[in-house]
C-alpha cells in the first residue's frame, strides 16, 4: 500500500508539472472559446458610415468616415464638433459610390500623411494623399496629391474601397472593384495587361523602390515588375472586394470579396507568399464554378471559408483578426458579418483554414469593422451608427 501511495504522489506531481507546461506554452484560451459577440451603441445619427478606423498615435481617436466625403472623430465617449476633413467636393457619393477608405501612415504621428479612397464626379475610382495639420486636429485642405486614377465610368456599382497598410513590410494595398456590370462583362478581374479593375494594388508611398511614379514606387518583388502586366497589381481575380485587412500579429492579409449572386467569400494571403495569385473571378465564384462551361480551377487561389446567399444572405462585410486586450475570447478570431442580414460570424483559428461560425444575428446594416490603436473591434452600419464589438 505504502508503494501505492508513493507511486500516486509522483503521478500527482507529475501532472501538477505538465498542467504548468501546459498552461505556459498552450495557445491562448480563446482559440474557440468565443461562443456570442454583441454590438454596443456608441453613437448614432451620423450620415452613411463607409469605415472607422484608428491612426495608431496614441490619441485614443477613432476616425468615422461618412460616404459624402467627411471623416469625423470620436473621442472621449463622443463624435467631436466639426469634422477632421471636408472633401465633399472632391466626390461623387451615393450607393456604392463616394469616400470608401482610409489608411493612416503608419508613422502619421511624425509625418501626417494619410490616404483616401474615393470616386470623383463622373465616377473614376481615385487613390490619394493628404497631410495633417502640425497638432494632427484636421488635415491641411491644400495638401492634396493624386497618386491613382483608376476609369470606373461605365458602372456605379463594384468600385471596391479597401486600402490598409501592411503592419510587416509598411506597403499601402488597396483593393479595387472590377468594374460594375454583371458577371464582369469585360473579364477585367483577370486582364492583368489592360486595367487595374478587380485587383489588389502594391505600392510604396514612401518614394523608394524599382519603379518610380512620382508620388509613388512599385516594390521591386511585385509580380508584373519587369514583365507584361501592371506594374501597381499584386494579386486579381476579385469582383468587389470591398474590404481587405492585416493580423496585426503576422501581416497576413484577409480580403472579404462580394460574390455574384450566391456565394460571399474570405481569402487570406499568408504573409511572405509570392504574389500574382489569381482569386478566381470571374472562372469562380467562391469555391464553386461561375460558369460551368469553361470552368477551369487550375491555378485558382480558392477562399479559406465561403457562405451563400441563403436566408436573404447577400454581401459580405469583412473584418478583422481580433488582437486587442479586453475580449480576450476572441483573440486571433476573424471576424466579419453580412450587410443584409446582420449576422456576424468568426473563422475558428484564422491561422488556419475553416469554416465560419454564426456569433450574433443583429438587425444593423453592417458595413465595415475597424480597430482602435490598441486592436479593440469597432463596426459603423448604413444609417450612421457606431458599435463596440464585445465578446463572451
Amino acid at each position: 500500500m505504502l508503494g501505492r501511495h508513493r507511486s500516486s504522489r509522483r503521478l500527482a506531481s507529475l501532472g501538477l508539472v505538465l498542467g504548468l507546461l501546459m498552461t505556459l506554452f498552450a495557445p491562448h484560451a480563446a482559440s474557440g472559446a468565443v461562443s456570442s459577440i454583441s454590438l454596443d451603441l456608441l453613437a448614432s445619427d451620423l450620415d452613411t458610415l463607409t469605415q472607422v478606423t484608428s491612426a495608431r498615435d496614441g490619441s485614443g481617436r477613432l476616425f468615422l468616415v461618412e460616404r459624402r466625403g467627411i471623416i469625423r472623430v470620436f473621442k472621449d465617449g463622443a463624435v467631436q464638433a466639426g469634422s477632421f476633413l471636408d472633401m465633399r467636393t472632391m466626390v461623387e457619393a451615393g450607393n456604392e459610390r463616394g469616400l470608401l477608405g482610409l489608411a493612416f501612415h503608419p508613422r502619421f504621428e511624425s509625418n501626417g500623411l494619410l490616404f483616401v479612397y474615393f470616386t470623383r464626379p463622373g465616377g473614376d475610382v481615385v487613390i490619394g494623399r493628404w497631410r495633417a495639420n502640425a497638432a494632427r486636429s484636421a488635415v491641411m485642405l491644400s495638401s492634396f496629391k493624386t497618386l491613382l486614377s483608376i476609369e470606373h465610368s461605365s458602372a456605379g456599382n463594384h468600385n471596391g474601397g479597401g486600402m490598409a497598410f501592411n503592419p510587416r513590410n509598411g506597403l499601402l494595398y488597396a483593393a479595387v472593384g472590377d468594374g460594375g456590370g454583371s458577371g464582369d462583362p469585360e473579364n477585367n478581374a483577370q486582364n492583368v495587361v489592360r486595367n487595374r479593375l478587380g485587383k489588389v494594388l502594391r505600392i510604396n508611398v514612401n518614394g523608394t523602390g524599382a519603379g518610380q511614379y512620382g508620388t509613388y514606387s512599385i516594390p521591386s518583388s511585385n509580380p508584373f515588375m519587369g514583365r507584361s502586366g501592371r506594374d501597381e497589381i499584386w494579386s486579381y481575380g476579385f469582383r468587389n472586394p470591398w474590404r481587405l485587412s492585416f493580423d496585426r500579429a503576422n501581416g497576413n492579409m484577409f480580403i472579404a470579396d462580394v460574390g455574384q449572386g450566391s456565394w460571399e467569400e474570405v481569402d487570406r494571403e499568408t504573409y511572405g507568399v509570392a504574389g500574382g495569385r489569381d482569386y478566381g473571378w470571374r472562372t469562380m465564384e467562391g469555391r464553386h464554378c461561375y460558369n460551368a462551361a469553361t470552368c477551369n480551377k487550375s491555378g485558382k487561389t480558392l477562399p479559406i471559408t465561403e457562405y451563400s446567399h441563403a436566408n436573404d444572405r447577400c454581401s459580405i462585410t469583412g473584418g478583422f483578426v481580433y488582437r486587442g486586450p479586453t475580449q480576450t475570447a476572441l483573440l486571433g478570431h476573424y471576424v466579419f458579418a453580412d450587410f443584409c442580414t446582420g449576422q456576424i460570424w468568426t473563422i475558428h483559428n484564422a491561422g488556419g483554414n475553416g469554416d465560419h461560425v454564426l456569433r450574433a444575428d443583429t438587425s444593423e446594416l453592417i458595413t465595415s469593422f475597424g480597430e482602435s490603436d490598441d486592436g479593440e473591434l469597432y463596426a459603423v452600419t448604413i444609417d450612421g451608427k457606431l458599435f463596440r464589438v464585445l465578446a463572451s
